[in-house]
Formats: structure tokens, C-alpha cells, sequence
């Protein structure tokens, strides 16, 4: 299975299993993975990455989506 990269709204949705970059992180580029709880980006697409909050409550940038 190919990972999807975050940059598209549409490609994303509640429940599914992604790895984001936290905002403290973004210098490192360490992943963190999780499911998605809320999209918080309102536009369609995002060059560094879709911002969404995972159900644990840590924001970021998704950068990969692992499972639909």
C-alpha cells in the first residue's frame, strides 16, 4: 500500500490513521501517529500538509495518510 500524502482536504477524513508533523517538531520533522478527530484547514489543499487534531488532541500537518 502506498502512503497518500496530506496536502489534499478531500483525501482526508475523520477516523483515519495518519502521521502529522506537531508543530514543535517541524524543525526535527519527527512523525506522530494517529487518528484523525477534526480538519481544521478549510481550504482545499495545503502545501505543508493538512491540519488536523487527532483524537489524543495533538495538532499538526498530516503528511502521510496510512489506511482509508
Amino acid at each position: 500500500m502506498n502512503p497518500i500524502n496530506g496536502q489534499t482536504r478531500a483525501s482526508i477524513k475523520p477516523g483515519m490513521t495518519v502521521l502529522i508533523v506537531l508543530k514543535q517538531d517541524q524543525p526535527t520533522g519527527k512523525l506522530t501517529k494517529g487518528i484523525v478527530k477534526d480538519i481544521l484547514t478549510h481550504s482545499p489543499t495545503h502545501p505543508h500538509g493538512i491540519k488536523v487534531r487527532l483524537m489524543s488532541g495533538q495538532v499538526g500537518r498530516v503528511k502521510e495518510i496510512l489506511q482509508q
